[in-house]
């Protein structure tokens, strides 16, 4: 599985790297888990909302597998941030290209607005940083009370640490119990699986 998570100036840093590190852990375990920290330009550097400067892997292919959108910079109206990305208009206009090809997106903490922006969301369970809540209300994406919410080809979670919870959802939902049970454990994760499903009943289950 192809997967890329996307950075860019201001955007929150567990929301990427979170993700990053579950997905690195599950490809030790994995010969099928192809992980990049992916930009949607050339770019050699990135400096995220808290001032961490990372080297993304390259810029991001125009087919994936998966791909992971991270917040930062919406509710505070940041200058550089995901909200900045939005109203430049490349960022949904990628999501939405990608969706199309046949990749399962997935929107963390107020990444989720990005999606939103592109109107996938629109009808669709969803969910994303408690202060965000209200804007995405005001779309018209259903919000769940959740910390991930799995639609099948969209995924979202809430705030920052949620990233965590959608990346060992996500190697649950393609490697087993068993792969992601073994990350968490090397995490040092206590993951409590607050997961909504659609058309189940929410996952409610300490690991």
């Amino acid at each position: 599985m192809k997967i890329r998570i996307l950075t860019y100036d201001g955007a929150d840093e567990l929301d990427f790297v979170g993700p990053l590190e579950v997905f690195r852990r599950a490809a030790k375990l994995r010969t099928d888990i192809d992980v990049a920290l992916s930009t949607l330009e050339p770019q050699t550097k990135v400096t995220a909302a808290h001032g961490l400067c990372v080297h993304p892997d390259g810029v991001l292919e125009d087919r994936v597998d998966l791909l992971v959108v991270p917040g930062g910079g919406f509710v505070n109206r940041a200058p550089a941030g995901v909200r900045a990305e939005i109203e430049r208009g490349e960022l949904p206009r990628r999501i939405a290209a990608l969706k199309k090809g046949g990749a399962i997106v997935a929107g963390v903490c107020t990444g989720t607005m990005a999606v939103s922006a592109t109107g996938l969301l629109d009808g669709r369970p969803a969910t994303t940083h408690h202060a965000a809540l209200d804007n995405l209300r005001a779309t018209t994406a259903h919000v769940i009370a959740a910390r991930v919410v799995d639609d099948g080809d969209i995924l979202t979670c809430g705030g920052v640490t949620s990233s965590l919870d959608l990346a060992l959802w996500v190697v649950e939902r393609f490697w087993g119990a068993e792969t992601a049970a073994v990350v968490a454990r090397d995490l040092e994760y206590t993951w409590t699986r607050d997961v909504h499903v659609s058309g189940k009943e929410a996952r409610t289950k300490t690991n």
